[in-house]
């Protein structure tokens, strides 16, 4: 089982389509995107290859590959609006394994190593990130990697017939002179 990640440079037509197929899955919509009510959980989007390009102005992407198959993506952003601690130089990261081969495995354990890596080498300190109440396995992941919960956003997420909580946890990584 050989896993690699690649950079995300230019958008095309085939990626486009993966990630709507991954943004559209009602399996990864209550795991990947707040929603308020059941109207926002069963809405259904679609991105265009002119979206992915504007995402990438402000996103650094990664594909997860398993065995050469595309089966997620990975990212992250520097200093959003929607950090809950305003702390200048962090990064916010998000993980989609969007194909099930690859859930499971160890692969977002891996996965997020290497995007800490990657956050490391452009002088970054802080990561933050937000994972949903119910998303138990996620969180005991990112505690696993050493992420501490910060705080807690109520009411923040509709799934299951009730409101869930966001909880937004955090990483300080180690000395970033490379």
């Amino acid at each position: 089982m050989k896993t690699s990640f690649i950079k995300v440079t230019e958008p095309d037509d085939t990626l486009v389509e993966v990630f709507n197929r991954w943004d559209n899955d009602e399996v990864l919509i209550p795991l990947t995107r707040p929603n308020k009510n059941q109207a926002e959980l069963d809405l259904r989007t679609a991105m265009t290859q002119d979206d992915l390009k504007q995402r990438l102005n402000h996103h650094h992407i990664y594909l997860i590959y398993l065995d050469d198959q595309l089966i997620g993506e990975m990212n992250y952003t520097v200093d959003p609006a929607y950090l809950f601690k305003k702390e200048e130089g962090t990064a916010w990261i998000g993980i989609t394994i969007g194909e099930t081969d690859g859930r499971g495995k160890g692969i977002g354990f891996h996965a997020i190593q290497f995007l800490e890596e990657e956050i490391k080498k452009q002088g970054l300190n802080r990561i933050e990130l937000g994972v949903f109440e119910f998303n138990t396995q996620a969180q005991k992941l990112y505690r696993k990697l050493g992420y501490k919960e910060i705080g807690r956003i109520e009411n923040f997420t509709y799934w299951a017939d009730k409101m869930w909580f966001d909880i937004r946890m955090e990483k300080y990584l180690g000395n970033t002179n490379l």
